[in-house]
């Protein structure tokens, strides 16, 4: 049987553009005395908040000014204004899910204006617009589970009855707080640190029409 409600992260799951937002934020950080990669910018910052960020990014050495979170915001948002690609394989994902009625949305740590951007761009915001629920909006974010379950209660589904798609730790932590079934994507990696939190780790989004039921 397929789930009643599937819910996505954004960033890494339904588009491309966690490569960009890190290499514009590991450009901004250098030139506030903290070097980092691209790599260990993903690897750190990846599934938080921008708060969290920042003050991971202080921890480090880096001198932010006081009004860095809306620097680096401009920044970003500049960059996916220019376009981030869906993810393979998700169109046909959101088509198969369509043809048994069974309801999706997106859940991020991102603002709404980031995913309107971003999921603007891919052609995908008309099929969650209605349903796009932000760590901004609801005053909490993953890892914390309130995100998720109040996306099961607004859809009046069991928590038990959904699953969550997630690239992130923070994302499958809060996927098992609130104790529905994860599927960690792991594009690049062999997924071990979202293995390590209880997710069924997968590769290629081509695959999860077949783990979903569908």
């Amino acid at each position: 049987m397929p789930p009643e409600l599937v819910i996505f992260d954004c960033d890494g799951v339904l588009v491309d553009s966690e490569v960009a937002s890190n290499q514009v934020l590991a450009d901004n950080l250098a030139r506030y005395d903290l070097s980092v990669t691209l790599e260990q910018c993903l690897d750190q910052f990846v599934g938080g908040t921008i708060e969290g960020v920042r003050t991971k990014a202080l921890d480090m050495g880096a001198q932010l000014p006081s009004d860095w979170i809306a620097e680096i915001y401009e920044e970003i948002f500049a960059k996916l204004r220019q376009g981030v690609p869906v993810i393979a394989g998700i169109p046909e994902i959101l088509d198969n899910l369509d043809a048994v009625n069974t309801d999706y949305c997106v859940a991020s740590n991102g603002s709404e204006e980031k995913m309107v951007i971003t999921l603007g761009h891919t052609g995908l915001l008309a099929r969650f617009e209605k349903f796009m629920f932000s760590a901004h909006s609801l005053g909490t974010a993953k890892p914390d589970p309130h995100m998720f379950l109040h996306a099961a209660k607004t859809f009046d589904v069991n928590p038990g009855a959904c699953i969550v798609i997630e690239d992130s730790t923070s994302g499958v932590k809060a996927a098992r707080r609130a104790n529905m079934k994860c599927f960690g994507y792991a594009p690049h990696n062999e997924g071990r640190k979202l293995q390590q939190e209880g997710a069924e780790v997968f590769h290629d989004m081509r695959e999860l029409p077949d783990l979903l039921n569908l």
